[in-house]
């Protein structure tokens, strides 16, 4: 993932710096959403099924939102976490990916 090669705005740019500083740079894929520049949706490589979509729109100074997308639909979280600091988004990401360690 070439963060500086996306039309991003600079706190989604800097979440994905800060992604691929933890996990590496071939952990995750991006699907972009182009016409969203304050957004961004991320999986596991090889587990497209499961993925969080990244958003700073409607949402407080330097927070984040975020929807979490499970393989089945009616199990999707949406709209229940928003204002979220860069380390309660990467702690949310760490246990719907099951990346954490106990």
């Amino acid at each position: 993932m070439n963060v500086w090669a996306i039309n991003k705005e600079l706190y989604i740019k800097h979440f994905l710096i800060e992604l691929v500083h933890r996990y590496g740079e071939k952990t995750f894929s991006l699907i972009e959403h182009p016409e969203q520049y304050d957004a961004v949706e991320i999986h596991l490589n090889g587990r497209p099924e499961l993925s969080c979509y990244i958003y700073r729109f409607a949402q407080s100074a330097e927070k984040f939102a975020v929807d979490l997308k499970f393989p089945l639909v009616e199990n999707n979280i949406i709209g229940a976490n928003e204002n979220l600091s860069m380390e309660q988004l990467l702690s949310i990401i760490d246990i719907h990916f099951n990346l954490y360690e106990p």
